[in-house]
């Protein structure tokens, strides 16, 4: 297996911390931007795409700041993929910080996949 390669981005949003939270949290929030359908058992969850489906373990979170998933596929690396939402006490802006691991020949691919993917967050929240 390669070797991969963390990155970390960063998207402002304009929402509540709470209501993001949510939306990154919870099998039905993820449903309406992460994945098309999202089911949890426990710490495992669930994500549907057409037709594949994808299992990752909850390995972590702290309500209303971080969740923290790990593909089973990953199951015995350090790789993982993390939602942060960091939020600016003086200017009360709210950004969601997602962490990830790619190939090194990925990580421009994966970039733009979460962009896409945050993208459809901020329309479902109303954010621009």
């Amino acid at each position: 297996m390669t070797d991969r390669i963390q990155f970390e981005m960063e998207f402002p949003i304009q929402v509540s911390q709470r209501l993001l939270y949510q939306y990154i949290s919870t099998p039905s929030g993820l449903s309406e931007w992460f994945a098309e359908n999202v089911n949890s058992r426990g710490e495992n969850f669930i994500f549907i795409w057409d037709d594949s489906e994808e299992s990752a373990n909850l390995v972590s979170k702290k309500m209303p700041e971080k969740i923290r998933f790990q593909w089973m596929d990953d199951e015995d690396t350090d790789y993982y993929f993390e939602l942060r939402i960091q939020f600016d006490e003086i200017t009360k802006d709210v950004s969601l910080i997602v962490t990830d691991f790619a190939e090194d020949d990925e990580v421009e691919e994966s970039k733009m996949l979460w962009t896409n993917q945050v993208s459809d967050l901020k329309k479902v929240l109303g954010s621009s």
